[in-house]
């Protein structure tokens, strides 16, 4: 049994299978050492999930890790990067040895995955936190980023939408199903999510702005729009919806308000010009996830949701981390 800190580094996470050639130290000493390729940007993005606020406290655990690193390495997919490292800072309120073997069950599933070595962290007492900083690579001047759109860009998503505030429902006892495979598989949604990495990298010819969506559409476009300093208008009966989030919510207009406002569904938004919009399907073709067009950028500010040319009077908000 692990008895301190460095025990539990040693015999947790110092057993990696991913070993890159460009990180000639790892974990064992004060700092990594990492080697940036010729031609490249180094992309780097840090997020923390936190016990009563991202995930449930007896959350399974392979589960937390594996949306712990998907949400970080969905910020890389955003900008068009390749994954390649990461570090981790754990705190615990105590050293939970079959906790953090199935948490690393999660984790390094996910980071062999993609090829992401860890390189590095810490581990402390408190209460249960995890943040990561990933790390990945863009060809110089290729990053797709959120002030490249213009007006007459058309608005883009991966996947479908609102699946996740459904499995959350779920979780928390907000929605009682009776089909318990349809429950199930909407929990397995929001904790499961796959990183867009091959769809941001396919994107970055094609797209003029991107993100991941973290806290809803309807929040995380607002991002491009105040950036760009534009207007959008979404028409909601072409936002993507799954069969599940249908049987979920039968009534369409709900179904809808969940697929606009849904965080931590980690797939893309993006926007892409008139001219490019033809290319769309090709570039994507070889990642296996589709992208359906919802709409099209402005002039002017805030976001206007139609159907049948008509304006809607929803007020919506998506995820807001300080909301009362």
């Amino acid at each position: 049994m692990a008895s301190n800190e460095f025990d539990l580094i040693a015999q947790y996470f110092e057993r990696q299978a991913v070993n890159r050639s460009d990180v000639p130290l790892a974990i064992g000493d004060d700092c990594a050492l990492l080697e940036v390729p010729v031609g490249s940007q180094l992309a780097v993005s840090t997020d923390s999930l936190v016990a009563g606020t991202h995930f449930l406290a007896d959350a399974d655990p392979v589960r937390v890790a594996h949306k712990a690193l998907a949400s970080n390495l969905s910020d890389l997919a955003a900008m068009g990067a390749t994954p390649a490292w990461v570090s981790l800072a754990l705190t615990m309120p105590e050293p939970d040895e079959p906790w953090l073997a199935k948490f690393c069950e999660g984790f390094f599933a996910l980071a062999e995955y993609y090829n992401v070595q860890l390189v590095g962290g810490d581990t402390t007492k408190g209460p249960l936190s995890i943040t990561l900083t990933v790390h990945g690579f863009v060809p110089q001047g290729q990053a797709l980023t959120r002030y490249g759109a213009s007006s007459g860009d058309w608005i883009y998503v991966t996947g479908n939408l609102g699946d996740s505030a459904a499995g959350l429902a779920v979780l928390l006892g907000q929605a009682e199903l009776e089909d318990k495979q349809l429950a199930e598989t909407l929990v397995e949604r929001h904790f499961m999510a796959q990183p867009r990495v091959l769809t941001g990298q396919a994107l970055r010819k094609v797209a003029s702005a991107a993100l991941d969506i973290s806290d809803g559409l309807v929040s995380d476009l607002g991002h491009i729009l105040k950036r760009s300093g534009l207007a959008a208008v979404i028409e909601v009966d072409k936002l993507p919806l799954s069969p599940e989030l249908k049987a979920f919510e039968p009534l369409q207009d709900k179904a809808l308000q969940l697929a606009l406002t849904s965080g931590e569904e980690y797939e893309l938004c993006f926007t892409v010009p008139e001219q490019n919009r033809g290319a769309v399907e090709t570039a994507l073709a070889h990642t296996g996830v589709s992208a359906t067009c919802v709409g099209q950028l402005r002039p002017g500010s805030g976001i206007t949701l139609l159907r049948d040319g008509n304006p809607l009077d929803w007020q919506l908000q998506g995820y807001d981390h300080f909301a009362e």
